[in-house]
């Protein structure tokens, strides 16, 4: 038996106008943790969905367990014992723990005492530690991505894809899945584990491939590589930096939110409870919360998209408590949503398409009431230049770019309308290092030129270096403030998950 649990040998993936993979050499030992870097858009997504089998290569061989495969579905892969756990989860909210884990399944061990016993086994393995029949919708994210790794390992897994699985975590369910990753690696489970977090890579892996305008460009020893040199063989630059630097926090109040709340829709806990914030020209007013605890519909809610059941939202003096999206943004209010595919992009429309979405009321894309086609172009054409959107072209459909160009496209329409407020709802989450600083340093130009941001992010770091202020959302209420200049991530993260006492 071979000791590589996967090998990948001159991979080349071309689609038109664009070559995604080119040559690329991929080497994953049995038993470790292989972590595979690059900026977005250097074909990492593409070389993966190659080895999961969802795209199939123009060149090259693949080679799992000393034998040379070829995978034309994911059944395919999974029946090779290769599993992938996506960035976004692929579980029904509606249905049970069990249920998502046996659907599609049920043909291995049924649907009985047999099956359960099995799913209760794998728990254990992945430090899942709540009721097979839970629905899914009562967990939290880290729950949440065992139970997609519980989905593949009763499958049969035993090389399992991982996606940026730390995306959406705080740091001490970072480390709870490192422990769990170190605990199945003793057992002989494989992982390629791909991240933009180059300090997480430097913790978990054993060996680091590297990939750049699709070719792999090298490898690289945790144990001695620093992330600075990572950031160099990734993007050719030195690793950038959150910081803001001075204060440009005016006294002049552009968003001001009073009593905000918000009902469930099932009739259980609200989802927004008395929330109060103030947001000033000039200022980065940061969110930090667990996921499912409100920031959401905190967002949703400032932009028309959910009706407040109390409370007020005025801008820059204007009461807009009641105004429709639209109006919200014509009265001057950016939104980078939290989740681009769902309510950014119209994936398949082209790019120009693409920069009206959210601004076809206004100047330069509209005239006298009706779309310009011609100056949309024109304009996307310079926000590709501008923000640095890798793309052959404006009439490329958003689906074809890659996860941070898709980001850039919709940060560089944001900026265009001239905001006075600007929503930024995890605006680098899933881009790599390169595009994230391109971003930060879009939001400190917008800040020191007196721009008004209410910053979302889970990257705590992010958070904290970019940030004016920092309020602590917990079961829809603010429950503390954080200064980000003495803060810790780790104190943050107590205080996120209500372990520093703070009360909801």
């Amino acid at each position: 038996m071979t000791e590589y649990a996967v090998e990948l040998a001159g991979i080349t993936k071309r689609f038109p106008g664009v070559v995604a993979n080119s040559d690329i050499h991929l080497a994953v030992r049995r038993g470790e943790v292989h972590a595979l870097c690059g900026e977005n858009g250097a074909g990492k997504s593409t070389l993966m969905k190659i080895l999961y089998g969802i795209q199939q290569p123009d060149e090259g061989t693949i080679t799992v367990d000393g034998e040379q495969v070829r995978f034309r579905s994911p059944a395919d892969a999974i029946k090779a014992g290769i599993g992938m756990v996506h960035q976004h989860f692929m579980l029904a909210d509606n249905l049970t723990v069990a249920e998502n884990i046996l659907l599609g399944a049920e043909a291995q061990l049924g649907i009985g005492a047999k099956a359960r016993a099995r799913i209760t086994e794998l728990a254990r393995t992945v430090g899942l530690d709540v009721r097979p029949d839970l629905l899914v919708e009562r967990l939290g994210v880290a729950d949440r991505q065992r139970v997609e790794i519980v989905k593949v390992l009763y499958r049969g897994a035993r090389t399992i894809i991982l996606d940026e699985p730390t995306a959406v975590l705080v740091p001490q369910e970072v480390d709870d899945l490192f422990a769990t990753l170190r605990g199945m690696r003793a057992e002989g489970f494989t992982f390629l584990f791909i991240s933009h977090k180059l300090d997480e890579v430097r913790a978990i892996a054993d060996a680091i491939t590297v990939i750049r305008r699709g070719t792999s460009v090298g490898t690289a020893d945790p144990k001695t590589v620093t992330s600075r040199k990572l950031a160099e063989m990734m993007v050719g630059s030195e690793l950038p930096s959150p910081q803001t630097g001075a204060s440009t926090v005016t006294d002049r109040e552009v968003l001001r939110v009073s009593g905000l709340a918000l009902d469930s829709d099932d009739g259980g806990r609200p989802l927004l409870s008395d929330v109060d914030l103030v947001v000033r020209a000039g200022e980065v007013l940061g969110i930090a919360g667990v996921e499912g605890n409100g920031q959401t519909e905190l967002v949703e809610t400032i932009m028309g998209m959910r009706r407040a059941v109390g409370g007020t939202i005025t801008l820059s003096g204007a009461d807009i408590t009641r105004a429709g999206t639209l109006a919200r943004r014509e009265a001057g209010i950016g939104y980078i949503p939290e989740d681009r595919t769902r309510h950014g992009l119209l994936a398949s429309q082209p790019l120009w398409a693409n920069r009206i979405l959210g601004h076809q009321s206004r100047p330069p894309v509209s005239r006298g009431g009706l779309i310009d086609r011609e100056a949309a172009r024109r304009d996307t054409q310079r926000i590709i230049e501008q923000f640095d959107v890798r793309t052959p072209g404006v009439d490329v459909a958003a689906a074809a770019l890659s996860g941070g160009n898709q980001q850039k496209l919709v940060v560089g329409r944001e900026m265009s309308g001239e905001p006075v407020l600007l929503i930024a709802s995890h605006p680098t989450r899933g881009v790599d290092v390169g595009a994230q600083a391109g971003i930060w340093e879009v939001l400190r130009r917008a800040r020191a030129d007196g721009l008004a941001v209410l910053l979302i992010s889970a990257d705590l770091d992010e958070l904290i270096g970019l940030s004016d202020t920092i309020k602590v959302m917990l079961r829809g209420r603010l429950v503390a403030d954080a200064d980000p200049a003495t803060v810790t991530p780790e104190e943050l993260g107590a205080a996120m998950t209500g372990a520093d006492g703070a009360a909801a």
